[in-house]
């Protein structure tokens, strides 16, 4: 009887500890979101930035090329 009220015990103590680890994984993950600035927003902003400069550039060239 005391073998059975052990095994339960410990299969108790490691789902605690299982959700535990479950719990705190899922709180490291929401920290490193808030954390770490995305790359993906800073990267396309820069491709638009360089295009849309570079457009213009080629722009002001063209109007003022002579015909």
């Amino acid at each position: 009887m005391a073998s059975n009220f052990s095994k339960a015990t410990g299969a108790v103590v490691e789902e605690d500890f299982s959700e535990y680890v479950a719990h705190l994984q899922l709180h490291m993950a929401l920290q490193a979101r808030n954390l770490v600035p995305t790359l993906k927003q800073t990267q396309a902003d820069s491709r638009e930035q360089l295009l849309h400069q570079t457009q213009a550039n080629f722009e002001k060239l063209i109007s003022r090329r002579a015909i």
